[in-house]
């Protein structure tokens, strides 16, 4: 399934998980992201949130992108997670996997992400070749990665993987340059950039004069604008809002188109 040009992000949602994917759901949003990673996401109430829609015939399951992360055990909360300190890292890999179907109600994984890098290459590449796995199995669609800063990290699994990173999760934002070579690497390589923090770690530019004007020229919100621009330079951003007036607002940003010159103007802020 192709990744739609907005994607629900359940990150720190705790105990309202439930509830903000139903509506999400409910208001249009057809992808959702999450991760095995209870310190940060709450992957088992993403699944009642889909299970919800399901019930209410809101969407099916086979009409949802779902895309979920192993996370290695730096970022995991040792007291809370999917799999063993002592486990090897395939039985770790193929545990949060195993934990996460289980979560999300499904067989099938459209996206399975590597929630950050881990070191050094010949245990990242024990990572990969397990979720290639998954994807040979026919349980994942697409492999990817998140919080890769580092081109040539992935350059390096692109190089050494049999199933290529169809995705890059990266947060967007101004102290990594807007990860410029590395999206100019993923658009030269079909992988798609997926942003998060797009609104929150930049202020400036929603605030910028640029944004101010063509919001009252479409009659739009700045972050629609900013949403919209994203798409126009082949970024799938994250959207973690809980207004429901702002999931309806913003799921419409396909209705309209920014001219070239202003999509050149707003790229200018990155610089």
């Amino acid at each position: 399934m192709k990744i739609p040009n907005m994607i629900y992000g359940t990150a720190w949602k705790k105990e309202n998980t439930t509830a903000l994917v139903f509506e999400a759901l409910k208001q249009g949003f057809r992808a959702v992201d999450t991760a095995c990673q209870p310190r940060h996401y709450r992957e088992d109430l993403v699944g009642f949130g889909l299970q919800k829609a399901y019930d209410n015939k809101i969407v099916k399951r086979e009409d949802l992108f779902i895309q979920t992360k192993f996370t290695p055990i730096d970022g995991q909360d040792k007291n809370n997670m999917p799999y063993l300190e002592s486990d090897e890292i395939e039985i770790q890999v193929e545990k949060s996997f195993e934990t996460s179907k289980k979560n999300l109600k499904t067989n099938f994984i459209d996206a399975y992400i590597l929630h950050s890098p881990v070191y050094p290459g010949s245990k990242l590449q024990k990572v990969w070749q397990k979720m290639e796995e998954f994807f040979d199995a026919g349980e994942v669609g697409q492999l990817g990665i998140s919080n890769c800063y580092d081109l040539d990290v992935l350059v390096y699994i692109y190089n050494n993987a049999r199933i290529k990173p169809s995705i890059v999760q990266n947060r967007f934002y101004a102290q990594s340059g807007y990860d410029k070579e590395i999206r100019a690497f993923c658009n030269q390589n079909g992988i798609k950039y997926e942003s998060f923090w797009s609104l929150t770690a930049n202020p400036d530019i929603l605030t910028s004069a640029i944004l101010q004007t063509l919001s009252q020229k479409y009659q739009r919100g700045v972050a629609e604008i900013f949403y919209r621009f994203l798409n126009h330079i082949n970024i799938t951003p994250l959207n973690g809002t809980t207004s429901t007036e702002h999931m309806i607002e913003d799921l419409k940003i396909g209705e309209f188109e920014l001219l070239d010159i202003e999509i050149k103007e707003i790229y200018k802020l990155l610089d």
